[in-house]
């Protein structure tokens, strides 16, 4: 798969089906992620991947309401970091662009391997510090959820999450986003 098929394969599916997590899918993963760029090299992203079943679901206890699909998942990985870790200049803080940019890269090696890799931000991150044993001083700045992508809508989805499982949800226009040599929007 080359880059472009795997930005435009990448969805964040909700109905998921068992995969088989080893170490070495892990390895893989992390290894990917951590060829990402970051600010001079800093490489400020820290990742624990969650996979033992009885650890996943203490996991479950640090999820928001909406999140019940995310027991479906086989993994789980915490995505964080702290900002003494990266590049601080003129008031611009890097280390969660650089987190960001790693776990981009996860996510589109996961969906290079036929897997689903979906980010979310309806999690305790006090909960998820507590569980994993990650010091009070990083940012746990996401959760992203493994799995493959179940061709059934599952129950526990709501109507919208159930919708977006079929069809892609809508993009901004590219003019919404996108500008030439200067800023020309809202």
């Amino acid at each position: 798969m080359n880059i472009t098929d795997g930005i435009h394969a990448r969805r964040a599916y909700r109905s998921l089906e068992p995969v088989e997590i080893t170490r070495e899918l892990v390895e893989d993963l992390a290894t990917h992620a951590g060829l990402s760029a970051s600010c001079f090299n800093n490489q400020p992203w820290r990742f624990v991947f969650v996979y033992d079943r009885e650890r996943l679901e203490e996991m479950w206890g640090a999820l928001s309401r909406g999140n019940k699909w995310v027991e479906l998942a086989s993994m789980i990985v915490a995505v964080f970091s702290r900002p003494e870790d990266d590049c601080r200049i003129r008031g611009r803080i890097y280390h969660q662009f650089d987190a960001g940019m790693a776990t981009a890269s996860l996510i589109l090696r996961a969906t290079e391997l036929g897997l689903v890799a979906h980010p979310i931000a309806g999690f305790s991150p006090s909960k998820v510090k507590e569980i994993l044993g990650i010091p009070d001083d990083y940012q746990v700045i996401t959760l992203v959820n493994v799995g493959k992508k179940s061709d059934s809508v599952h129950p526990y989805l709501s109507e919208d999450q159930a919708r977006t499982e079929k069809e892609r949800p809508e993009r901004l226009q590219l003019e919404k986003y996108a500008f030439h040599n200067r800023y020309t929007g809202e």
